[in-house]
């Protein structure tokens, strides 16, 4: 009856009539059963209907006739598999089910080669995107505690789609063109889902990330948008299942065994589809734009997790400093690699992302009291700044040449800063020396920068001519603040000891250090008045004031160290201040520094100088009045009333006070 009747709608064109006999067939067993039927023979009658509506569709493409046998099959076969189905039905149940998948597949293939002309080209997506859905949906319901099967079962699906797209596109029909899309994306979904299925999460994510990177390449390759957001979406499921995997309780990036390579299949995955979609950007959408970045960057996110990992479960504890500082060099060089070779420009960002590293890998052995060069970091650390330089060299010109400035000046203060970290560390462990040394050799390395860096500037193209602004004027202004702050807090903490050396005052090495700093200070300075791109205007005057406070507090440090190592003054604040002797040395020694200014200021007729060492004076005067008077004693205080008369006297016949400058003397 289902061939008559097929035949006769076929043969009057008459889609109703098939439509009338398709329901009468499939409704019949439903009408007539007494529900204790067999299953095989109910499926076996349905694939003969199924059949009937195979051959109409090799000659008339009636969408309603395929959509209502679909629908008609795969509720009644639902229905029943939820009231009746057992799982020694099994072997009965599932050729049906392959039986009509392979049906309802032909059918949608025959559905666009019948089309009339005007349609050609459409596909009927209930066909064929429901049928894998609900045929695979029964699948999963008769196989859900066998997942390997489950998974095997995906597969087969897969290489079906995937083998009929090919033979498909071979044929090179226009008109199934967009089919054959259609099963290439089934094909490729089933393939992806059959990984959970059958790997673990370590290989899931490895998997899925070269899966979505050979989607985004496809579909750049065809121009398709929904292949390429297929493919993104499914590197971004391969870093949430690492994720998923990552143990957080633990207190650091604990992943389990093996999963760095899946970090690393998508770090490289995510980096091709990168570099494949900046090759395409012309056939990119608008919205697709902003993803070419962020899949560069999810990748080198889980790249640096998973390394991070394998670092903790690999390397020693003590060294894990310096291989992550070595692992994040290398993360930035291949970065800087591929954007030079891809033009990728996103890979700039973990490549100049280098520098500000460094600084948390310093920070980080400041807390952990560890210095620089130890355990590996001898290794890691100059390979990083070697590193460095490469890359700030390499991206000179890129978009980001604006941070070239400040990339330069911070590099600069930071290898100054490790340098001597390490050499006080080495003095002060490896010989028995006294503490002015491991202080002498905090300054030792910016002092030499600071006085090199001019003849540098002048003589070396990179990077010294290229920024010299940045490295004469603000680098070295870094180093001479620095060294300013060096010498106040030398006066304050260390007596000078000296050790082996005998204490000499005025030439022991903290004494000589301080008088090298404020030499290179001032050449500093002078060659800065004298640079046109760094005038100073109306702040000379300012700067001058700050040096002459410098070696004020300079030589009072050198003084009240003298004391204390020669008559036996402690080196403390209470025992400075009461001291007798300490307080009229110190008031003797600033009538002559006072004496010193005042006669430089008349012989080079500067009126401010002038008034500076008489300031300077006075208030010797009003120290021997309010605060000697009641803590020295009666010979102290006669030697200071009589050295501070005297110096008045040479004063005021030697040293009178300049004339405003075009006055008449």
């Amino acid at each position: 009856m289902a061939a008559i009747s097929a035949t006769l709608a076929v043969l009057q064109n008459s889609q109703a009539f098939a439509l009338l006999a398709l329901t009468g067939g499939f409704l019949a067993p439903i009408l007539a059963s007494s529900g204790q039927g067999s299953h095989v023979v109910l499926f076996s009658y349905y694939a003969v209907l199924n059949a009937v509506i195979l051959g109409s569709a090799w000659f008339k493409a009636w969408r309603a006739l395929n959509v209502a046998g679909f629908l008609f099959t795969f509720v009644i076969a639902t229905v029943w598999g939820v009231l009746h189905y057992h799982p020694e039905d099994f072997p009965s149940t599932e050729p049906f089910l392959v039986l009509f998948f392979l049906f309802y597949i032909a059918i949608a293939v025959l559905f666009t080669l019948r089309q009339p002309l005007e349609l050609r080209g459409y596909v009927d997506a209930t066909l064929v995107f429901g049928m894998p859905i609900a045929a695979f949906s029964l699948q999963a319901a008769m196989l859900h505690a066998q997942l390997l099967a489950l998974a095997y079962s995906a597969v087969s699906a897969s290489g079906i789609y995937l083998s009929i797209a090919w033979l498909l596109r071979r044929r090179q029909n226009p008109a199934q063109r967009l089919l054959v899309e259609c099963f290439l994306a089934l094909g490729i979904t089933f393939l992806t889902l059959a990984i959970p299925l059958a790997l673990n999460g370590t290989w899931n994510a490895a998997t899925w990330a070269l899966e979505g990177a050979a989607l985004i390449w496809i579909g750049c390759r065809q121009d398709r948008a929904l292949a390429r957001a297929f493919g993104a979406a499914l590197q971004l499921a391969a870093g949430c299942t690492i994720w998923s995997r990552l143990d957080l309780a633990a207190g650091d990036l604990a992943l389990p065994e093996g999963m760095y390579l899946s970090g690393l299949l998508l770090g490289a995955a995510t980096s091709f589809a990168a570099r494949t979609l900046n090759s395409n950007r012309q056939r990119l959408r608008d919205y697709e734009t902003p993803m070419l970045g962020a899949l560069f960057l999810w990748g080198v996110i889980w790249w640096s997790v998973c390394g991070f990992s394998e670092l903790q479960r690999r390397v020693p504890h003590g060294y894990q400093l310096a291989g992550g500082l070595a692992f994040v060099t290398l993360t930035a060089l291949l970065s800087s690699e591929l954007c030079r070779r891809s033009a990728l420009a996103i890979a700039r960002i973990p490549a100049l992302l280098l520098l500000p590293l460094m600084l948390l890998f310093a920070l980080a052995d400041v807390i952990t009291a560890q210095h620089p060069s130890a355990n590996g970091g001898w290794f890691s650390r100059p390979l990083a700044f070697a590193v460095f330089y490469l890359l700030a060299w390499r991206h000179e010109g890129s978009p980001f040449a604006a941070l070239a400035r400040l990339l330069h000046v911070a590099g600069a203060w930071l290898l100054a800063a490790l340098a001597s970290w390490d050499l006080a560390w080495l003095v002060l462990h490896t010989a028995s020396l006294g503490d002015s040394w491991s202080g002498v050799a905090w300054v030792v390395v910016p002092a030499l920068l600071l006085f090199w860096i001019p003849a540098l500037s002048a003589r070396l193209a990179w990077p010294f001519m290229r920024h010299r602004e940045a490295y004469l004027l603000i680098a070295g202004n870094g180093f001479a603040a620095y060294l300013a702050l060096w010498t106040v807090c030398i006066d304050v903490l260390m007596r000078g000891d000296s050790y082996p050396l005998p204490y000499v005052p005025l030439l022991n090495p903290l004494d000589l250090a301080q008088g090298a700093v404020l030499l290179v200070l001032i050449r500093h300075f002078v060659i800065l008045r004298r640079d046109a791109s760094a005038s100073f205007g109306s702040h000379d005057g300012t700067i001058v004031g700050a040096l002459a406070l410098l070696a004020f507090i300079a030589l009072n440090g050198a003084l009240i160290r003298a004391l204390n190592h020669l008559a036996g003054v402690p080196f403390s604040l209470q025992s400075t201040l009461h001291s007798t002797l300490v307080q009229t040395s110190l008031s003797i020694y600033w009538a002559l520094l006072a004496l010193t200014t005042m006669l430089v200021a008349t012989w080079r007729a500067s009126r401010l100088v002038w008034i500076a060492g008489a300031t300077l004076l006075a208030i010797v005067v009003v120290k021997l009045f309010l605060v000697d008077l009641s803590s020295i004693g009666t010979i102290e205080r006669i030697v200071s009333f009589v050295s501070v008369g005297v110096l008045m006297l040479v004063l005021g016949y030697f040293s009178p006070l300049p004339p405003v400058a075009g006055a008449r003397r």
